[in-house]
């Protein structure tokens, strides 16, 4: 049986509105495609997935219809399936034993949305009550790190209080992960269920921590209350910049700039028309090749944008299902073409950003370069040299989406854990989950 995927919504269709741009197959549709799970002898699937799902017992109950043992089953490694079955990259499928033998994965992803909507849909998932310790617990950041850790925290019988700097929960999946991928009604459902279930959020209070060491008095008095252990997920709050001549022009900004507010629009907030960062009409460069930039160029065309061009600095990745410096079952570096780049983009690899120019203190365009990449005799990271003459890109408004710098944590007290981006450095929202779920054990372990 083929691998059978759900598909977009028409191109024509979508980019006039900020729906989610995923179709769906239909019950009989989906059970078959869980049904190709089953010809797999040994699987690698939970081997490459950070938090260890076991699709094939997943895939098996749903195949033969048991949808609520489905979810059951998804849900004892995978805390919030609605949110990995919309946006995760799916390491599980590309170490598929399918993905080896015919470069057709299960559609493991798909899968597991179509089985946790099934599950809110049929209310098998509704409130839990649970026994309580008498111990508190804090959880700084209500991104997917420490939604997870507060809810199995939750669950273990700790009161737990989560700290949020917005006005709402999700970190970037609210504010960085535009709604034509994951609209924010998703978020929502789930937030409004941990609250059922005891834990409690307290939003538009940032907590900082200021010194190379923190004490515990230093703690207490951030969060104005004594608890039993605190963690913190405070995700990657810096994002990489690009210092070069002409920065400071109106129409250069980060790439969060653009999806936070228009997520925050998108939910009812209004902004002025100085503040308001929108690709109407313009023509739009986004610099970095990676899922920001991607999100990036999806929301520009949804805003009216005139064009998009995406530049990227290192070289174009291998096409075609393998790659030949990552064979299977490991995850290849191989070239990925989102939804929003079929919606219209030029792309460009190997360019090196020189300087933004502009008149009257508004950007016009961006001086770039083609470069190549030459060994270092020393080892280390690639020579980056001239490949070409420098030439202007035209462009009323640019994007910077380069990723975000780890960030540096001060000492903490032994009852203080950190988890997700903000230990790791940014990656995979699955991995901020996997972390988060880590992170809860570690404070049940210290505090039993």
């Amino acid at each position: 049986m083929p691998r059978v995927e759900a598909g977009y919504r028409p191109i024509n269709d979508r980019i006039h509105d900020f729906g989610e741009v995923e179709q769906t197959l239909n019950t009989h549709d989906r059970k078959e495609q869980a049904s190709r799970c089953m010809d797999c002898g040994v699987p690698f699937c939970h081997w490459a997935c950070p938090l260890g799902n076991k699709a094939p017992e997943w895939n098996d109950a749903l195949y033969k219809g048991e949808w609520e043992l489905a979810y059951r089953r998804l849900n004892d490694t995978n805390d919030f399936p609605e949110f990995t079955g919309r946006i995760c990259p799916a390491l599980c499928e590309k170490a598929c034993v399918l993905n080896l033998t015919d470069h057709a994965a299960t559609t493991n992803r798909e899968n597991e949305a179509a089985i946790t909507e099934a599950a809110w849909r049929e209310n098998f998932i509704t409130p839990q009550q649970y026994k309580r310790n008498g111990k508190t617990v804090a959880v700084i950041g209500a991104g997917p790190a420490g939604l997870v850790a507060a809810n199995r925290l939750n669950k273990m019988g700790y009161k737990v209080t989560v700290f949020d700097k917005n006005e709402a929960a999700g970190g970037l999946l609210r504010y960085g992960i535009p709604n034509f991928k994951l609209n924010k009604a998703v978020i929502d459902r789930r937030i409004n269920l941990l609250v059922e279930e005891g834990i409690e959020f307290k939003y538009n209070t940032p907590v900082n921590f200021e010194g190379e060491k923190v004490s515990e008095a230093d703690v207490e008095k951030a969060l104005g209350a004594k608890y039993d252990a605190v963690v913190i997920s405070t995700g990657t709050p810096t994002a990489r910049d690009l210092n070069i001549p002409g920065r400071d022009l109106k129409g250069v900004h980060l790439a969060l700039e653009l999806l936070a507010q228009q997520n925050r629009v998108l939910a009812g907030m209004e902004f002025s028309k100085e503040e308001r960062v929108t690709a109407k009409g313009k023509n739009v460069l986004v610099i970095g090749g990676g899922d920001t930039g991607s999100d990036c160029i999806g929301t520009s065309h949804r805003q009216g944008c005139k064009s998009v061009t995406q530049i990227e600095i290192m070289p174009k990745p291998v096409e075609g299902p393998e790659d030949p410096q990552n064979p299977w079952p490991n995850w290849p570096r191989t070239l990925k073409t989102t939804s929003s780049h079929e919606e219209g983009c030029t792309r460009r690899w190997n360019i090196n950003s020189l300087e933004f120019l502009g008149e009257n203190g508004k950007l016009t365009g961006v001086r770039v370069q083609p470069i190549d990449w030459k060994p270092n005799p020393e080892g280390g990271r690639p020579l980056m040299v001239e490949a070409g003459e420098p030439e202007i890109i035209k462009a009323e408004i640019v994007f910077l989406a380069m990723g975000f710098l780890k960030p540096q944590q001060p000492e903490f007290p032994a009852n203080v854990f950190v988890c997700g981006d903000a230990a790791n450095g940014a990656s995979l929202v699955v991995r901020a989950m996997a972390s988060g779920r880590d992170a809860a054990k570690k404070v049940d372990a210290f505090l039993s």
